[in-house]
Protein backbone atom coordinates (compact mmCIF):
# COMPACT_ATOMS: atom_id res chain seq x y z
CA UNK A 1 0.00 0.00 0.00
CA UNK A 2 2.87 2.64 0.82
CA UNK A 3 4.62 1.31 -2.53
CA UNK A 4 1.66 2.61 -4.13
CA UNK A 5 1.12 5.87 -2.79
CA UNK A 6 4.95 6.78 -3.19
CA UNK A 7 4.60 5.95 -6.64
CA UNK A 8 1.38 8.04 -6.73
CA UNK A 9 3.25 10.71 -5.40
CA UNK A 10 6.25 10.70 -8.09
CA UNK A 11 3.32 10.57 -10.98
CA UNK A 12 2.15 13.59 -9.27
CA UNK A 13 5.89 15.27 -8.91
CA UNK A 14 6.50 14.68 -12.95
CA UNK A 15 2.57 16.19 -13.41
CA UNK A 16 3.88 19.56 -11.70
CA UNK A 17 6.76 19.93 -13.05
CA UNK A 18 5.18 19.19 -16.44
CA UNK A 19 3.33 21.84 -16.14
CA UNK A 20 5.91 23.94 -14.80
CA UNK A 21 5.34 24.41 -11.22
CA UNK A 22 9.44 25.24 -9.74
CA UNK A 23 10.81 22.35 -8.82
CA UNK A 24 11.65 23.05 -5.18
CA UNK A 25 7.50 23.92 -4.56
CA UNK A 26 6.60 20.45 -6.37
CA UNK A 27 8.91 18.45 -4.38
CA UNK A 28 8.16 20.15 -1.06
CA UNK A 29 4.29 19.99 -1.86
CA UNK A 30 4.37 16.42 -2.89
CA UNK A 31 6.71 14.87 -0.05
CA UNK A 32 4.89 17.42 2.87
CA UNK A 33 1.35 15.81 1.66
CA UNK A 34 2.76 12.21 1.28
CA UNK A 35 4.36 12.35 4.53
CA UNK A 36 1.21 13.29 6.02
CA UNK A 37 -0.78 10.79 4.59
CA UNK A 38 1.49 8.16 5.46
CA UNK A 39 2.36 8.77 9.28
CA UNK A 40 -0.24 12.16 9.74
CA UNK A 41 0.03 15.54 10.12
CA UNK A 42 1.43 15.88 13.81
CA UNK A 43 4.84 13.95 12.40
CA UNK A 44 5.20 16.20 8.87
CA UNK A 45 5.15 19.38 11.39
CA UNK A 46 7.68 17.54 13.92
CA UNK A 47 10.35 17.50 11.00
CA UNK A 48 9.86 20.56 9.48
CA UNK A 49 10.36 21.68 13.07
CA UNK A 50 13.96 20.24 12.73
CA UNK A 51 14.72 19.50 8.72
CA UNK A 52 15.49 22.98 7.52
CA UNK A 53 17.91 23.80 10.35
CA UNK A 54 19.25 20.22 9.90
CA UNK A 55 19.45 20.57 6.29
CA UNK A 56 20.89 24.14 6.03
CA UNK A 57 23.66 24.41 9.08
CA UNK A 58 25.54 21.71 7.12
CA UNK A 59 28.91 22.98 6.75
CA UNK A 60 30.17 21.27 3.86
CA UNK A 61 26.86 23.32 2.31
CA UNK A 62 28.61 26.60 3.44
CA UNK A 63 30.70 26.43 0.03
CA UNK A 64 28.05 26.64 -1.92
CA UNK A 65 26.77 30.68 -1.73
CA UNK A 66 30.41 31.19 -1.41
CA UNK A 67 31.41 29.72 -4.97
CA UNK A 68 28.54 31.06 -6.53
CA UNK A 69 29.54 34.56 -5.01
CA UNK A 70 32.76 33.64 -6.78
CA UNK A 71 31.40 33.30 -9.96
CA UNK A 72 29.15 36.41 -9.63
CA UNK A 73 32.24 38.61 -8.93
CA UNK A 74 34.58 37.15 -11.43
CA UNK A 75 31.54 37.65 -14.13
CA UNK A 76 31.64 41.28 -13.30
CA UNK A 77 35.55 41.52 -13.11
CA UNK A 78 36.28 41.13 -16.59
CA UNK A 79 38.08 37.68 -16.03
CA UNK A 80 36.51 36.49 -18.94
CA UNK A 81 37.78 39.01 -21.31
CA UNK A 82 41.43 38.83 -20.24
CA UNK A 83 41.36 34.91 -20.89
CA UNK A 84 39.80 34.86 -24.27
CA UNK A 85 42.65 37.44 -25.36
CA UNK A 86 45.13 35.21 -24.16
CA UNK A 87 43.37 31.90 -25.28
CA UNK A 88 43.10 33.55 -28.57
CA UNK A 89 46.55 34.65 -28.80
CA UNK A 90 48.22 31.26 -28.65
CA UNK A 91 45.22 29.65 -30.82
CA UNK A 92 43.85 31.96 -33.21
CA UNK A 93 46.33 31.51 -35.71
CA UNK A 94 45.04 27.99 -36.52
CA UNK A 95 42.06 27.00 -38.82
CA UNK A 96 39.23 27.34 -36.12
CA UNK A 97 41.88 28.77 -33.56
CA UNK A 98 38.98 31.06 -32.32
CA UNK A 99 36.08 28.66 -31.32
CA UNK A 100 39.25 26.71 -30.16
CA UNK A 101 40.25 29.49 -27.82
CA UNK A 102 36.65 29.99 -26.87
CA UNK A 103 36.53 26.38 -25.44
CA UNK A 104 39.79 27.29 -23.22
CA UNK A 105 38.38 30.27 -22.10
CA UNK A 106 35.36 28.23 -20.95
CA UNK A 107 37.50 25.69 -19.01
CA UNK A 108 39.38 28.75 -17.54
CA UNK A 109 36.37 30.82 -16.56
CA UNK A 110 34.85 27.37 -15.43
CA UNK A 111 37.24 27.05 -12.50
CA UNK A 112 36.93 30.21 -11.10
CA UNK A 113 33.17 30.25 -11.63
CA UNK A 114 31.25 26.91 -11.32
CA UNK A 115 28.24 27.40 -12.93
CA UNK A 116 27.42 25.91 -16.68
CA UNK A 117 24.70 28.81 -17.51
CA UNK A 118 26.83 32.10 -16.19
CA UNK A 119 29.77 30.16 -18.16
CA UNK A 120 27.72 30.15 -21.16
CA UNK A 121 26.40 33.84 -20.97
CA UNK A 122 29.41 35.51 -19.70
CA UNK A 123 31.55 33.75 -22.61
CA UNK A 124 29.22 34.32 -25.29
CA UNK A 125 29.34 37.52 -24.62
CA UNK A 126 33.03 37.71 -24.50
CA UNK A 127 34.11 35.20 -27.55
CA UNK A 128 30.52 35.60 -30.04
CA UNK A 129 31.57 39.37 -31.49
CA UNK A 130 35.27 38.07 -32.32
CA UNK A 131 33.83 34.75 -33.88
CA UNK A 132 31.57 36.77 -35.85
CA UNK A 133 34.52 39.27 -37.00
CA UNK A 134 36.22 36.14 -38.63
CA UNK A 135 32.80 35.03 -40.03
CA UNK A 136 32.63 31.99 -38.60
CA UNK A 137 29.36 30.24 -39.45
CA UNK A 138 26.88 30.37 -37.35
CA UNK A 139 26.30 26.69 -36.23
CA UNK A 140 29.54 26.69 -35.27
CA UNK A 141 30.00 29.56 -33.36
CA UNK A 142 27.35 29.30 -31.33
CA UNK A 143 27.43 25.51 -30.89
CA UNK A 144 30.60 26.07 -29.94
CA UNK A 145 30.17 28.84 -27.08
CA UNK A 146 26.24 26.31 -25.70
CA UNK A 147 29.05 22.85 -25.77
CA UNK A 148 31.76 25.02 -23.96
CA UNK A 149 29.34 26.37 -20.92
CA UNK A 150 28.99 22.44 -20.08
CA UNK A 151 32.68 22.79 -18.59
CA UNK A 152 31.70 24.78 -15.68
CA UNK A 153 29.28 22.11 -14.34
CA UNK A 154 32.95 19.82 -13.68
CA UNK A 155 35.74 21.11 -13.53
CA UNK A 156 36.07 22.16 -10.19
CA UNK A 157 35.09 24.16 -8.09
CA UNK A 158 31.47 22.49 -9.03
CA UNK A 159 28.10 23.70 -6.73
CA UNK A 160 26.01 20.97 -8.38
CA UNK A 161 29.62 18.53 -7.49
CA UNK A 162 29.22 19.55 -4.08
CA UNK A 163 25.48 18.88 -3.99
CA UNK A 164 26.19 15.71 -5.30
CA UNK A 165 28.73 15.18 -2.61
CA UNK A 166 26.18 15.98 0.32
CA UNK A 167 23.75 13.89 -0.99
CA UNK A 168 25.40 10.82 -0.96
CA UNK A 169 27.58 11.45 1.66
CA UNK A 170 31.21 11.57 -0.34
CA UNK A 171 34.10 13.71 0.31
CA UNK A 172 34.11 16.84 -1.17
CA UNK A 173 37.52 17.15 -1.96
CA UNK A 174 37.98 13.65 -3.01
CA UNK A 175 35.01 14.68 -5.64
CA UNK A 176 36.99 17.42 -7.13
CA UNK A 177 40.23 15.84 -7.37
CA UNK A 178 37.99 13.22 -9.20
CA UNK A 179 36.96 15.47 -11.19
CA UNK A 180 39.39 17.29 -12.37
CA UNK A 181 41.08 14.90 -15.39
CA UNK A 182 37.64 14.61 -16.41
CA UNK A 183 37.21 17.95 -17.20
CA UNK A 184 40.33 18.15 -18.69
CA UNK A 185 39.41 15.21 -20.98
CA UNK A 186 36.71 17.36 -22.03
CA UNK A 187 38.61 20.20 -23.37
CA UNK A 188 40.27 18.18 -25.32
CA UNK A 189 37.97 16.12 -27.08
CA UNK A 190 36.28 19.38 -27.94
CA UNK A 191 39.52 20.64 -29.36
CA UNK A 192 39.75 17.94 -31.42
CA UNK A 193 35.83 18.21 -32.66
CA UNK A 194 36.28 21.59 -33.85
CA UNK A 195 39.91 20.40 -35.82
CA UNK A 196 37.80 17.46 -37.25
CA UNK A 197 35.34 19.99 -37.86
CA UNK A 198 37.06 22.69 -39.64
CA UNK A 199 38.46 20.07 -41.75
CA UNK A 200 35.50 19.48 -43.12
CA UNK A 201 33.83 22.40 -43.45
CA UNK A 202 36.76 24.81 -43.86
CA UNK A 203 34.89 28.01 -44.80
CA UNK A 204 32.94 27.05 -41.17
CA UNK A 205 36.31 28.52 -39.30
CA UNK A 206 38.96 30.31 -40.68
CA UNK A 207 42.06 31.08 -39.65
CA UNK A 208 42.59 34.34 -37.11
CA UNK A 209 45.09 37.03 -36.94
CA UNK A 210 48.51 35.93 -35.93
CA UNK A 211 49.55 38.42 -33.28
CA UNK A 212 52.91 39.66 -32.88
CA UNK A 213 55.37 38.65 -30.24
CA UNK A 214 54.56 41.56 -27.46
CA UNK A 215 50.89 41.26 -27.60
CA UNK A 216 51.41 37.48 -27.08
CA UNK A 217 53.38 38.48 -24.12
CA UNK A 218 50.63 40.97 -23.09
CA UNK A 219 48.04 38.60 -23.00
CA UNK A 220 49.88 35.59 -21.42
CA UNK A 221 50.98 37.54 -17.97
CA UNK A 222 47.15 38.81 -18.17
CA UNK A 223 46.12 35.29 -17.62
CA UNK A 224 48.72 34.91 -14.75
CA UNK A 225 46.18 36.49 -12.13
CA UNK A 226 43.82 33.56 -13.11
CA UNK A 227 46.00 30.74 -12.97
CA UNK A 228 47.04 32.02 -9.63
CA UNK A 229 43.68 31.84 -8.43
CA UNK A 230 42.90 28.84 -9.32
CA UNK A 231 46.23 26.96 -8.08
CA UNK A 232 45.76 28.74 -4.80
CA UNK A 233 42.40 27.48 -4.55
CA UNK A 234 42.30 23.96 -6.11
CA UNK A 235 45.07 23.35 -5.81
CA UNK A 236 45.30 24.51 -1.89
CA UNK A 237 41.90 22.03 -1.92
CA UNK A 238 44.14 19.21 -3.53
CA UNK A 239 47.03 19.15 -1.46
CA UNK A 240 45.03 19.94 1.46
CA UNK A 241 46.01 23.12 2.48
CA UNK A 242 42.73 23.75 3.55
CA UNK A 243 39.20 22.31 3.53
CA UNK A 244 36.71 23.70 0.48
CA UNK A 245 35.00 26.40 2.53
CA UNK A 246 38.01 28.58 3.42
CA UNK A 247 39.23 27.65 -0.11
CA UNK A 248 36.25 29.38 -1.53
CA UNK A 249 36.22 32.40 0.76
CA UNK A 250 40.28 32.92 -0.26
CA UNK A 251 39.09 32.60 -3.81
CA UNK A 252 36.31 35.45 -3.27
CA UNK A 253 39.08 37.44 -1.81
CA UNK A 254 41.18 36.97 -4.62
CA UNK A 255 38.73 37.90 -7.13
CA UNK A 256 38.04 40.46 -5.38
CA UNK A 257 41.43 41.64 -5.74
CA UNK A 258 41.60 40.81 -9.11
CA UNK A 259 38.71 43.46 -9.97
CA UNK A 260 39.86 46.04 -7.92
CA UNK A 261 43.73 45.82 -9.52
CA UNK A 262 42.28 46.33 -13.15
CA UNK A 263 39.65 48.58 -11.43
CA UNK A 264 36.72 47.51 -13.01
CA UNK A 265 34.46 46.85 -10.20
CA UNK A 266 32.30 49.22 -8.85
CA UNK A 267 30.00 49.78 -6.01
CA UNK A 268 26.70 48.64 -7.98
CA UNK A 269 29.17 45.43 -9.13
CA UNK A 270 29.61 44.34 -5.64
CA UNK A 271 25.40 45.26 -5.05
CA UNK A 272 24.71 42.99 -8.04
CA UNK A 273 26.89 40.14 -6.99
CA UNK A 274 25.20 40.08 -4.00
CA UNK A 275 21.88 40.29 -4.20
CA UNK A 276 22.34 37.43 -7.21
CA UNK A 277 24.04 35.16 -4.74
CA UNK A 278 21.36 35.48 -2.31
CA UNK A 279 19.13 34.81 -5.20
CA UNK A 280 20.51 31.66 -6.36
CA UNK A 281 21.59 30.52 -3.01
CA UNK A 282 18.24 30.71 -2.02
CA UNK A 283 16.93 29.01 -5.08
CA UNK A 284 19.37 26.29 -3.80
CA UNK A 285 18.78 25.72 0.13
CA UNK A 286 14.59 25.68 -1.04
CA UNK A 287 15.59 22.72 -3.59
CA UNK A 288 17.50 20.94 -0.93
CA UNK A 289 14.58 21.47 1.38
CA UNK A 290 12.00 20.07 -1.05
CA UNK A 291 14.31 17.33 -2.18
CA UNK A 292 14.56 16.08 1.53
CA UNK A 293 11.32 15.82 2.17
CA UNK A 294 10.69 13.90 -1.32
CA UNK A 295 13.10 11.48 -0.28
CA UNK A 296 11.47 11.25 3.23
CA UNK A 297 8.39 10.27 1.69
CA UNK A 298 9.60 8.26 -0.87
CA UNK A 299 11.93 6.36 1.22
CA UNK A 300 9.15 5.07 3.43
CA UNK A 301 6.36 4.51 0.51
CA UNK A 302 9.49 2.32 -0.10
CA UNK A 303 9.92 3.23 -3.94
CA UNK A 304 14.05 3.48 -3.90
CA UNK A 305 14.31 0.31 -2.23
CA UNK A 306 11.78 -1.58 -4.91
CA UNK A 307 13.75 0.40 -7.99
CA UNK A 308 16.56 -0.89 -6.67
CA UNK A 309 15.15 -4.72 -6.16
CA UNK A 310 13.86 -4.85 -9.40
CA UNK A 311 17.18 -3.85 -11.09
CA UNK A 312 18.70 -5.81 -9.02
CA UNK A 313 16.53 -9.14 -9.91
CA UNK A 314 16.39 -7.66 -13.67
CA UNK A 315 19.29 -10.65 -14.75
CA UNK A 316 20.76 -7.18 -16.76
CA UNK A 317 24.45 -7.11 -15.70
CA UNK A 318 25.78 -3.98 -13.77
CA UNK A 319 27.31 -2.22 -16.76
CA UNK A 320 23.67 -2.61 -18.57
CA UNK A 321 21.85 -1.23 -15.89
CA UNK A 322 24.73 1.36 -15.60
CA UNK A 323 23.51 2.32 -18.97
CA UNK A 324 19.60 2.62 -18.42
CA UNK A 325 19.87 4.64 -15.71
CA UNK A 326 23.09 7.39 -17.29
CA UNK A 327 20.00 7.12 -20.54
CA UNK A 328 17.51 8.14 -17.79
CA UNK A 329 19.88 11.01 -16.56
CA UNK A 330 20.26 12.37 -20.42
CA UNK A 331 16.25 12.31 -20.57
CA UNK A 332 15.72 14.18 -17.28
CA UNK A 333 18.05 16.65 -18.12
CA UNK A 334 16.57 17.70 -21.02
CA UNK A 335 13.63 18.52 -19.11
CA UNK A 336 14.66 20.06 -16.13
CA UNK A 337 17.79 22.20 -14.77
CA UNK A 338 21.05 20.19 -13.73
CA UNK A 339 20.91 20.73 -9.80
CA UNK A 340 17.07 19.90 -10.06
CA UNK A 341 18.07 17.02 -11.49
CA UNK A 342 20.87 15.78 -9.52
CA UNK A 343 18.26 16.38 -6.33
CA UNK A 344 15.78 14.65 -7.67
CA UNK A 345 17.36 11.74 -9.58
CA UNK A 346 20.34 10.94 -7.51
CA UNK A 347 18.50 9.33 -4.07
CA UNK A 348 16.57 7.08 -6.30
CA UNK A 349 19.46 6.19 -8.34
CA UNK A 350 22.26 5.88 -5.81
CA UNK A 351 20.43 2.75 -3.63
CA UNK A 352 20.45 0.69 -7.37
CA UNK A 353 24.36 1.47 -8.23
CA UNK A 354 25.13 1.05 -4.60
CA UNK A 355 23.46 -2.37 -4.61
CA UNK A 356 25.71 -3.59 -7.70
CA UNK A 357 29.27 -4.99 -8.48
CA UNK A 358 31.16 -3.05 -10.33
CA UNK A 359 34.56 -4.80 -8.58
CA UNK A 360 35.18 -1.69 -7.19
CA UNK A 361 34.71 -0.67 -3.40
CA UNK A 362 32.13 1.07 -2.49
CA UNK A 363 33.31 4.89 -2.09
CA UNK A 364 35.39 4.28 -5.82
CA UNK A 365 31.82 3.64 -7.06
CA UNK A 366 30.58 6.29 -5.64
CA UNK A 367 32.57 8.82 -6.92
CA UNK A 368 32.83 7.00 -10.52
CA UNK A 369 29.42 6.84 -10.76
CA UNK A 370 29.13 11.07 -9.60
CA UNK A 371 31.26 12.05 -12.41
CA UNK A 372 29.37 9.98 -14.84
CA UNK A 373 26.41 11.21 -13.43
CA UNK A 374 27.25 14.44 -13.83
CA UNK A 375 28.62 14.82 -17.26
CA UNK A 376 25.08 13.52 -18.55
CA UNK A 377 23.64 16.59 -16.49
CA UNK A 378 25.84 18.56 -19.31
CA UNK A 379 24.58 16.64 -22.07
CA UNK A 380 20.79 17.92 -20.67
CA UNK A 381 22.05 21.69 -21.11
CA UNK A 382 22.32 21.16 -24.94
CA UNK A 383 19.94 19.04 -25.75
CA UNK A 384 16.56 20.03 -27.00
CA UNK A 385 13.79 20.47 -26.26
CA UNK A 386 15.05 22.76 -23.39
CA UNK A 387 18.92 22.66 -23.95
CA UNK A 388 19.55 25.65 -21.65
CA UNK A 389 22.47 26.70 -22.71
CA UNK A 390 21.25 26.57 -26.52
CA UNK A 391 18.54 28.90 -25.31
CA UNK A 392 21.08 31.76 -23.60
CA UNK A 393 23.47 31.45 -26.60
CA UNK A 394 20.40 32.17 -29.30
CA UNK A 395 19.55 35.04 -27.31
CA UNK A 396 22.93 36.81 -27.80
CA UNK A 397 22.96 35.79 -31.44
CA UNK A 398 19.46 36.36 -32.58
CA UNK A 399 20.30 36.17 -36.01
CA UNK A 400 21.23 32.24 -35.67
CA UNK A 401 18.10 30.06 -35.31
CA UNK A 402 18.25 27.87 -32.68
CA UNK A 403 18.32 24.67 -35.14
CA UNK A 404 21.58 25.65 -36.33
CA UNK A 405 23.03 26.01 -32.61
CA UNK A 406 21.27 22.74 -32.32
CA UNK A 407 22.95 21.38 -35.39
CA UNK A 408 26.33 23.09 -34.06
CA UNK A 409 26.00 21.31 -30.86
CA UNK A 410 25.63 18.32 -32.12
CA UNK A 411 29.24 17.22 -32.87
CA UNK A 412 30.42 17.96 -28.95
CA UNK A 413 27.32 15.86 -28.21
CA UNK A 414 29.00 13.05 -29.83
CA UNK A 415 32.30 13.94 -28.03
CA UNK A 416 30.56 13.57 -24.76
CA UNK A 417 28.92 10.34 -25.71
CA UNK A 418 32.36 9.48 -26.45
CA UNK A 419 33.71 10.55 -22.96
CA UNK A 420 31.13 9.01 -21.13
CA UNK A 421 32.38 5.57 -22.89
CA UNK A 422 35.94 6.41 -22.18
CA UNK A 423 35.44 7.19 -18.32
CA UNK A 424 32.99 3.72 -17.95
CA UNK A 425 35.73 1.50 -19.48
CA UNK A 426 38.49 2.64 -17.82
CA UNK A 427 37.24 4.23 -14.15
CA UNK A 428 40.96 4.79 -13.67
CA UNK A 429 40.60 8.02 -15.43
CA UNK A 430 37.95 9.44 -13.04
CA UNK A 431 39.83 7.43 -9.69
CA UNK A 432 43.78 7.76 -10.32
CA UNK A 433 44.11 11.35 -9.09
CA UNK A 434 42.23 10.97 -6.18
CA UNK A 435 44.34 7.65 -5.04
CA UNK A 436 47.65 9.54 -5.85
CA UNK A 437 47.28 12.54 -4.15
CA UNK A 438 45.74 10.53 -1.08
CA UNK A 439 48.51 7.68 -1.35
Amino acid sequence: MHLVTGLIGLIALIGLIVVRVPIAYSMIVVGGIGIAYLNGTDILMAQLKDLAWAQFSVYDLSVVPLFVLMGNIATRAGLSNDLFRAANAWLGRFRGGVAMAAIAACAGFGSVCGSSLATASTMGQVALPELRRYRYSGSLATGTLAAGGVLGILIPPSVVLVVYAVIVEANIVTMFMAAFLPGMLAVILFLLTIAVYVRVRPDAGPRGAVVDRDELISATMNMVPVLTIFGLVIGGIYFGFFNPTPAAAIGVFLVILYGLAKRVLKLKDFRYALLETAKTSGMIYLILLGAELLKIFMSRGGVPQAAAEMMVNSGLPPLAILGLLLVALIILGCLMDSLSMILLAIPFFWPVIADLDFGMNPEDVKIWFGILALIVVELGLITPPVGMNVFIISTLDPNTPMSETFKGVAPFFFAELLRVVLLVAFPAITLWLPRFLSG
